[in-house]
């Protein structure tokens, strides 16, 4: 079993000498097996980035991201500071230091830190009385993260979070996250009070988006906006979604128009959309929106789908690939939400599975 970071440890891990010393030192230049690692990422063509939370950021999860051939790693840190620890992001203050020896812990393993994933806050997406100070510790977080030359920060805009069905079952008893329309409207959650409109929605994201992407055009940061899952342009629990569909992400990038202000694409949302996933890739990827990829599968479109194995799903994820080649997007690709095996020693094989395949296709269409 996987040994995680301890509440405790937040501090300890950034003042910690062998974080600091070690890692950026001996660890990373005398290590024979790093620096030729490092020699392939520097002459590589295209990259597999993957996520990891902050509650699994040790050497133990590290290491096997590195055994299964992940070149890029993103950060989880939406749940930091319910941990009980010191550092809370959305508190207004320089923490250079913390993205700084987080990028030497994942240069110790021969990976780059190529992105952070931070949910928007909700005094920001729900426009609080405090939203100002939020925004600004948002663009202090945007120019910590630049200071160490981490490329990506990967954000949502959907302050009531995912919906999801009950599971189907899918091969071998594995479990595929499912959402059913009808089956939701039969049990819709609480509605937040008070709701918030679809016009109130695009005050908010306009305000921050008006506010923060100067910053990251600044700090060398592109912003990659998650679609709402699942991508329904309504009010779903009281809030309305408006990252739900092309139209939507086409006004969004016009709200600031800038490289700074791109999308995570993520294929399983898009497809679900009901669109040309096909076409949407060559949309997206020729205008250099694509910052990186949830290159994901899935089975139906909304109003019901399911998220399957890459390989039995309704996308030709060769011809997927092929189209991100054609019109040059660099990377990363990275595994989502891979299905949730039956088999209780099984582990993290979905993820070994996901990565696996995605490298074998790389290999095929990036030559």
């Amino acid at each position: 079993m996987f040994c995680s970071f301890q509440k405790q440890d937040v501090p300890n891990f950034l003042s910690s000498s062998i974080a600091n010393q070690a890692i950026i030192g001996a660890s990373y230049k005398e290590d024979n097996v790093n620096v030729k690692h490092w020699n392939r990422l520097l002459g590589q063509i295209m990259y597999i980035q993957d996520l990891l939370s902050w509650n699994q950021f040790d050497d133990e999860h590290l290491s096997f991201f590195r055994t299964i051939g992940i070149d890029y790693l993103c950060l989880d840190i939406r749940s930091m500071h319910r941990m009980g620890g010191e550092l809370d992001l959305r508190e207004n203050g320089d923490n250079t230091n913390f993205f700084e020896v987080a990028k030497a812990k994942v240069e110790s393993h021969g990976m780059l830190l190529h992105s952070v994933f931070m949910a928007g806050w909700d005094e920001i997406t729900l426009a609080t009385p405090d939203r100002e100070e939020k925004i600004e510790a948002w663009c202090q977080m945007i120019r910590n993260i630049g200071s160490v030359e981490i490329p990506a920060l990967g954000y949502n805009f959907k302050p009531m979070g995912n919906f999801r069905t009950p599971s189907k079952t899918g091969r071998g008893g594995a479990k595929y996250s499912t959402f059913d329309y009808d089956e939701f409207d039969q049990n819709r959650p609480q509605l937040r009070q008070p709701v918030v409109s679809e016009d109130q929605m695009w005050e908010h994201i306009t305000y921050f988006l008006e506010q923060v992407i100067p910053v990251a055009e600044q700090a060398g940061v592109r912003m990659a906006l998650h679609p709402d899952d699942p991508p329904i342009p309504e009010s779903l629990a009281g809030v309305a979604q408006i990252a739900s569909t092309l139209d939507q992400y086409r006004q969004i990038f016009d709200i600031v128009p800038s490289g700074a202000n791109g999308m995570l694409f993520c294929q399983g949302c898009v497809t679900e959309m009901g669109v040309n996933v096909y076409d949407a890739i060559a949309e997206m990827g020729s205008q250099n929106k694509i910052i990186f990829v949830h290159f994901r599968n899935v089975r139906g479109v909304l109003p019901s789908f399911q998220e399957v194995f890459l390989d039995e799903g309704d996308i030709d994820m060769h011809h997927a690939m092929k189209i991100y080649r054609d019109v040059g997007f660099n990377g990363p690709f990275m595994m989502d939400h891979t299905p949730q095996f039956a088999q209780q020693q099984a582990g993290w094989a979905g993820r070994a599975y996901a990565v696996g395949y995605i490298r074998g296709l790389i290999q095929s269409v990036y030559r």
